[in-house]
């Protein structure tokens, strides 16, 4: 049988074009919907039938359908042609991190957005044609930067958007949460109301660690360059690597698997699984990652030592309180990773530029 013939390559403007055709589409499609919804109706900014509800849900929807369509289009993109050499599995996992990672992170702009106008026009109703418009637009402009967005995914990229994600999430947690008295217990109090709230926290960190587990496909590739440009001198390093930060991010969905109110032993030890990873990727990183500047690891134990000293502020010395130091722990860990997933890209880029001064620099981050 002869194989399969490869797709016809596509360039970024091509994709540009397709982001707006698919923009103009997904408006057409709001605006039935909305005016379907709204037909007869004065719905407010915020709250029950309203603008903002039904945008976030439009955008739920078809951000995901449209991060998947741009996904499985741009892979003949150039620089993106490694997700033709993708086993299924690896695709499928891949396209949905990013899918979800991406829909939900439009869905909580919305909502920070229409709460805030809410809040400064309270009271106001809207009519059923401006209501139509205004969904459409918003939709179809989260639509496009979906698709612009999926189609030029590097390591870079998927760190920047998991701190966004994480943050945004908690946040809207927080803001929501209907208990105002939550950080006086701890971090995760958040998730165990059982209201939309604790629903958005749990979620919040489900997919946050099926995002940290997918890093593994990238920063594999990444340090098996290194690997292979002799700058790394541990040939196991990036299994090694790749292995902890699957423990992680499986830890972390956990803990939004099993909230407090579902099992407290599940729940403590899956936060507790995720601490051990981080640290034993610390505090073993000059031996795994041997061959990386010396600057690195001093800044690796800048991190340990803010991470200790944090401890120590919550106890012994009881200078802020559980919440506190949780929320201390968790920006420290993805700090480092963040800062982690920077430098190796940086450093992957540099060592093929040196390797070929005349050539530009290959694109990183792409699972093998």
């Amino acid at each position: 049988m002869s194989a399969p013939p490869t797709p016809e390559p596509r360039t970024p403007l091509d994709v540009e074009s397709e982001a707006f055709a698919v923009a103009i589409a997904v408006a057409i499609v709001s605006a039935i919907v909305g005016g379907l919804l709204f037909a007869g109706t004065n719905p407010p900014i915020w709250g029950g039938i309203s603008l903002g509800v039904v945008s976030a849900g439009s955008i739920l929807i078809a951000g995901v359908i449209v991060a998947y369509v741009g996904y499985w289009r741009s892979r003949t993109v150039a620089g993106q042609q490694w997700r033709l050499e993708l086993k299924s599995w690896k695709f499928i996992v891949d396209a949905t991190t990013v899918a979800f990672v991406h829909a939900v992170l439009a869905v909580l702009a919305a909502i920070a957005v229409f709460l805030l106008l809410q809040r400064s026009f309270q009271g106001l109703t809207l009519d059923p044609p401006f209501t139509t418009i205004a969904l459409a637009l918003v939709t179809a402009l989260a639509a496009y930067w979906i698709y612009l967005s999926v189609s030029s995914i590097t390591t870079p990229k998927m760190s920047s958007l998991l701190v966004l994600f994480m943050t945004f999430g908690t946040l809207t947690a927080m803001a929501t949460s209907s208990d105002p008295a939550w950080w006086e217990y701890h971090f995760s109090q958040l998730g165990t109301f059982g209201d939309r709230s604790s629903s958005l926290f749990n979620l919040t960190l489900i997919i946050a660690g099926f995002f940290v587990t997918t890093f593994a496909l990238y920063l594999q590739r990444d340090l098996q360059l290194l690997v292979d440009r002799r700058v790394l001198v541990n040939p196991k390093a990036p299994r090694t690597v790749s292995i902890y930060f699957v423990v992680m991010g499986i830890m972390l969905a956990c803990v939004g698997i099993f909230p407090l109110t579902v099992s407290v032993l599940l729940h403590n030890l899956s936060a507790s699984g995720m601490a051990v990873a981080f640290l034993v990727l610390l505090i073993s990183s000059p031996w795994v990652l041997k061959g990386l500047p010396g600057r690195f690891f001093l800044v690796s134990a800048g991190f340990a030592v803010a991470l200790v000293f944090g401890a120590l502020l919550f106890e012994p010395i009881g200078y802020y309180n559980l919440t506190a130091f949780e929320l201390v722990a968790f920006a420290i860990i993805f700090a480092w990773i963040a800062v982690f997933i920077r430098y190796i890209s940086a450093l992957t880029e540099q060592t093929a530029y040196r390797a070929a001064p005349d050539a530009a620099p290959a694109p990183t981050g792409a699972p093998a």
